[in-house]
């Protein structure tokens, strides 16, 4: 789909839907590193100020 950009989450919010979500960092680098999301759970701090989530594998299932 043309136009879809990702959704950015910040840590405490409310996981809208389960899978992994890797870190960004402030300026929109990739980190490297990744956090399971439930969904309905909180998203879990992140190793930084400044960073966000993005979903980056939906669960299958």
């Amino acid at each position: 789909m043309a136009g879809n950009k990702p959704t950015f989450l910040s840590p405490g919010q409310k996981v809208p839907k389960s899978g992994l979500y890797g870190i960004i960092g402030p300026r929109g680098g990739v980190i490297g590193e990744e956090r399971t999301g439930v969904r309905g759970k909180t998203l879990p701090p992140t190793l930084k100020p400044g960073q966000k989530y993005v979903l980056v594998d939906p669960t299958k299932t």
